[in-house]
């Protein structure tokens, strides 16, 4: 972030480019609230964040920036895309001269971290995430994933496939196995006994969740849904459903979870859960803990819920035609590329 904001020479184009981007839409002020940081003036709030271009990420923080304006505090963002990047802005907050308090979206942290904040005095609350002592604010992501595997079931669909993220234990991301294991407590709960095959999980982009859909389409008993753990990956599902000759909803229907703003301008069923406005409530909650307030409850749970559009429909017909050519023959591998 840092190095954009500087016009380094060593910053990738395309990272230059999408991040310009987000600074854009957020109507970010970088360098007067970077001179505000490094002096460590009054009113500087640092929020913390992983992969900053990404779309839900961006709706959070609209929403903490919007409420830090209007309490007036200014705002230095803070991007993780690797370990080190974490431990250089936490460093950065237990300094003598660092924010007044920070916002941890998304990010899980070590009992290590969490002790040196406290050790510092360092004003905490968490998005998305959560740690013991630490108000925070979050949804059931087990029960989201709960909600979209019901939706499918009740239109009808059986072979129920789930794309979603590999695992991270470096960034400590849960999202993807709470939102698996709320899938699969609704597959058992119909008593559908859960296919291995049919749950597919890469990095988290919509090109690698096109490639693990056309994976899955062409095993020799396709699924008629995939939920994706995230609305980036459902439009990935949409291409790869596209690739492979099939319509949307009428072949197979999708399902995604955030939704994010260009979900509803495609038409995308998806779980709702309220991006910005768990931003802005973890703005409000630091700027409270700061001036000294108790924070209840501590651990916030926001709602969640289905929006059913136009990418999911009742299953009309149960018994797939062997005679199908994107789903008769055997199952390959996938070749280089896919």
């Amino acid at each position: 972030m840092s190095r954009v904001l500087n016009h380094s020479p060593h910053v990738r184009e395309a990272t230059r480019q999408r991040v310009t981007e987000v600074i854009r839409r957020l109507q970010y002020r970088p360098s007067r609230l970077a001179a505000r940081l490094s002096r460590g003036s009054p009113g500087t709030v640092m929020l913390l964040v992983p992969f900053l271009t990404r779309p839900s990420v961006v709706a959070r923080l609209a929403g903490a920036l919007s409420v830090l304006d209007e309490q007036g505090f200014d705002a230095i963002l803070g991007n993780v895309e690797a370990p080190d990047q974490l431990e250089r802005h936490l460093h950065a907050l237990t300094a003598r001269h660092g924010a007044e308090g920070a916002v941890i979206i998304s990010l899980q942290l070590g009992e290590r971290h969490l002790a040196e904040l406290r050790s510092a005095g360092v004003p905490l609350v968490m998005v998305d995430a959560q740690a013991p002592g630490v108000p925070c604010t979050v949804v059931d992501d087990i029960r989201g994933g709960t909600l979209a595997a019901e939706h499918l079931l009740d239109l009808g669909h059986r072979r129920i496939a789930f794309v979603g993220d590999e695992p991270n234990p470096d960034l400590g991301f849960r999202s993807t196995r709470r939102r698996l294991l709320g899938y699969r407590r609704a597959l058992a709960a119909r008593g559908i006994c859960q296919n291995p095959a049919l749950i597919r999980l890469g990095a988290h982009s919509s090109t690698a969740a096109a490639a693990l859909t056309r994976q899955l389409l062409r095993l020799p008993d396709p699924p008629t849904a995939i939920f994706a753990a995230s609305d980036t990956q459902a439009l990935g599902v949409l291409a790869g459903a596209e690739q492979a000759g099939l319509r949307v909803p009428d072949d197979l229907s999708v399902i995604g979870y955030d939704d994010i703003e260009s979900a509803a301008q495609l038409g995308l069923s998806t779980v709702r859960q309220p991006l910005r406005a768990s931003g802005a409530s973890g703005a409000h909650r630091l700027c409270a803990v700061i001036r000294g307030e108790r924070v209840r409850p501590m651990r916030q749970e926001l709602p969640l819920g289905v929006v059913a559009r136009s990418t999911t429909r009742a299953l009309t017909d149960p018994v797939r035609s062997l005679t199908d050519p994107v789903r008769a023959g055997p199952a390959r591998t996938a070749p280089p590329g896919d």
